[in-house]
């Protein structure tokens, strides 16, 4: 079986690569992706400026028959578990997982604003669950290592311009 994904970026990008990102992210290093289309446009557009006024949404076709010999994590919803490996990620320095595919919600500016209220104590974990639980939380896959990059396939790319 395969799901379509997408990346959005200044670049078509044929052949994925796993990243370091130059900002600590929801999952940490590697290549992150989204089954939401909109998603992946507002990713696009986020980035593009005078200075770079194109940009692509790039598709993939993943493979998900054959992930048996990957090591996957999947939050179906913004937990406490998630909110906990997603602050790993944010703020423990250092820190690194095992993983090769983890999926589950993405924490965007909205949802990172009430994140940063929770990191500063201002509000608890519960409260945190709650609030989350208001935001239509949107998808993202992270391919973390070369194993894992293996179950896509380059599909495509639509040009996005300014």
């Amino acid at each position: 079986m395969k799901e379509v994904l997408y990346h959005g970026s200044l670049e078509v990008i044929d052949k994925p690569a796993i990243l370091m990102p130059k900002r600590t992210l929801d999952y940490g290093s590697g290549f992150y992706t989204t089954s939401d289309y909109d998603q992946a446009l507002r990713w696009v557009k986020r980035k593009l400026s005078s200075d770079n006024s194109i940009g692509y949404i790039n598709s993939y076709e993943w493979d998900v028959s054959h992930l048996e010999n990957l090591k996957l994590l999947k939050f179906e919803t913004a937990d406490e578990k998630w909110i906990d490996f997603v602050m790993q990620n944010r703020i423990q320095i250092g820190f690194v997982h095992d993983f090769d595919i983890i999926s589950g919600p993405v924490a965007n500016d909205k949802v990172y604003a009430s994140f940063s209220l929770y990191e500063q104590g201002f509000i608890d974990k519960q409260t945190l669950i709650k609030e989350l639980k208001a935001y239509k939380l949107i998808d993202q896959v992270l391919f973390h290592t070369q194993k894992a990059l293996k179950t896509i396939r380059f599909a495509g790319q639509l040009k996005i311009e300014l």
